[in-house]
């Protein structure tokens, strides 16, 4: 059988901390411009590039490379910042921490990641909840590379074919709880795997092309039936 790209989300897949996004942001909108934040979009499945634009044009700003760069600065400070108080602020899903464990211990799947975050603060949220340990962090696609989702896992699967070795796109499976997750698979050809344990339900994710759909993550058996066939 061929070696597995496993790439999965964070949030609301791994670990639900909802809430802390937002609070960074009204944090450092606020240090980086003088401007207290009024509004914010929506955070699920999106990338940090995507939200932090949106946010700077929200209220008024443009957003260059510079004042982008300036607010990720503060966000990367602010969860630096809330590591002593992360964990009580959030849980681990359902069966996440048996999921990475156990796909490790099969030895036939090299895993990661493509999420949303800056790949600083994927590393304090997962390392918060000790959840890195079984994840290379060297390969992900993270949130600062593009504002469109597809390109991260384009971005992850060239870093792990140059790591490690290349994958067939059959081999490349990407786990999340948003369409935006989904979409990012299938425009890839990978395969894609959806988690309800967000803000979208199965039906949703189905309707969206998911190939497989749990509920969580708690069926180890039916997450390695997932991914490695």
């Amino acid at each position: 059988m061929d070696k597995r790209l496993v790439l999965w989300d964070i949030d609301q897949t791994l670990i639900d901390l909802r809430g802390a996004g937002r609070e960074w942001y009204a944090r450092v909108l606020e240090e980086v411009t003088g401007v207290p934040m009024t509004g914010m979009p929506s955070f699920f499945g999106r990338t940090e590039l995507a939200i932090t634009s949106e946010v700077l044009r929200l209220h008024g700003i443009e957003p260059d490379e510079e004042t982008v760069r300036k607010v990720w600065a503060g966000l990367v400070t602010a969860a630096q910042q809330s590591l002593a108080t992360m964990a009580g602020g959030g849980f681990v899903l359902p069966g996440a921490e048996s999921a990475l464990a156990a796909l490790a211990l099969e030895g036939r799947a090299v895993q990661s990641l493509v999420t949303g975050n800056l790949r600083e603060i994927a590393w304090h949220k997962l390392a918060t909840f000790r959840l890195h340990e079984h994840l290379d962090f060297e390969i992900g696609g993270y949130g600062s590379l593009s504002a469109h989702r597809p390109d991260l896992v384009a971005y992850a699967v060239e870093q792990a074919a140059t790591r490690h070795s290349p994958f067939a796109r059959g081999a490349v499976i990407v786990i999340g709880d948003t369409p935006h997750d989904i979409d990012a698979a299938l425009a890839h050809g990978a395969t894609a795997v959806g988690v309800a344990t967000g803000r979208f339900d199965a039906a949703a994710l189905r309707e969206a092309g998911a190939h497989v759909v749990l509920k969580d993550l708690s069926d180890t058996g039916a997450v390695l039936d997932a991914v490695l066939g």
